[in-house]
């Protein structure tokens, strides 16, 4: 962006000790959006005092963070929201100049790995063992619990580039290839986790017509790949005193599943007491506060 008179004289306004006089000036910078980044970036580069570069640091990031609003906005309105591109936007958070590319290929790589692998003669059973077999000891994909409160953790960037993860973003690496490559698997809502169920289909074959039942094969931990039966599961909601069990068992849409993802993100940076971040992640779910998040009205 050129330079113009307007500009240069907001420019010239960030040191102002005035409080209110710096609010007004941010306020008509961040109207420019985006385009305003490289002259911010050029007078951070010719400033020695260090709190005038803090100042130019927060618009910066100011104006990434609006963007990152939109971006938000425009995923959660589209018909069918794409949950890898979900966790790229929580990912643009921390890393606003994220290579989208090179993350679309790496992740193209490993469903191409997956793919070589897979045939139609498999079982459930086996098709998920292939993919664990890949993620886990091929990739070496290794997950870490959600108390280990990290934020690098949740961004699919820094998992695809460390091999080191949790729940979330290795989970919904694991549910984006399954649905690229059709396979049944969901994530489903057990309390105090976040687990998948292999859901397949069944069809009465004398009454072809009629819908086919949904079954639930096993359940999956993307955090390690370890598979459960549906005794396992119910033997542990018993434990934690769940009873509404037929709730817990309905698949998450693409836009919970963030969402969730954006609630331990939110904990995480509260839990490490950087409460801005906090704040500006719970702003991100407010985007999303449309989806079916209370389970007592399904």
């Amino acid at each position: 962006m050129q330079q113009n008179k307007e500009i240069s004289a907001l420019l010239k306004l960030i040191d102002d000790p005035d409080d209110e006089v710096f609010d007004t000036v941010a306020e008509k910078l961040l109207n420019y959006g985006r385009e305003i980044i490289p002259n911010l970036e050029q007078l951070w580069e010719v400033t020695a005092d260090s709190s005038l570069q803090e100042r130019i640091e927060f618009l910066i990031h100011r104006v990434h963070f609006q963007d990152l609003q939109h971006e938000f906005l425009e995923w959660s309105r589209s018909k069918h929201p794409e949950l890898l591109r979900g966790a790229i936007l929580v990912a643009k958070y921390q890393f606003p100049d994220l290579n989208v590319t090179g993350i679309l290929t790496q992740f193209d790589q490993v469903r191409r790995n997956i793919w070589l692998e897979l045939n139609n003669y498999l079982t459930a059973l086996e098709q998920v063992n292939v993919f664990n077999s890949i993620l886990y000891n091929f990739y070496k994909l290794h997950g870490h619990e959600l108390t280990d409160r990290d934020p690098k953790y949740f961004f699919i960037n820094q998992v695809l580039e460390s091999k080191q993860g949790n729940a979330y973003s290795i989970g919904i690496i694991y549910l984006a290839l399954c649905e690229l490559l059709d396979i049944p698997v969901f994530a489903v809502d057990v309390p105090r986790q976040f687990v998948f169920a292999y859901i397949d289909t069944l069809h009465q074959f004398f009454a072809t017509e009629k819908e086919g039942v949904q079954q639930i094969q096993f359940f999956i931990d993307p955090l390690n790949g370890v598979v459960y039966s549906q005794k396992d599961v119910d033997t542990y909601l018993r434990k934690i005193n769940a009873h509404d069990k037929d709730v817990y068992f309905k698949p998450l849409n693409t836009k919970r599943v963030i969402y969730k993802m954006l609630e331990e993100l939110a904990l995480c940076f509260r839990y490490k007491r950087e409460e801005q971040k906090a704040e500006e992640i719970q702003q991100l779910m407010s985007i999303l506060v449309d989806i079916e998040i209370p389970h007592k009205e399904d």
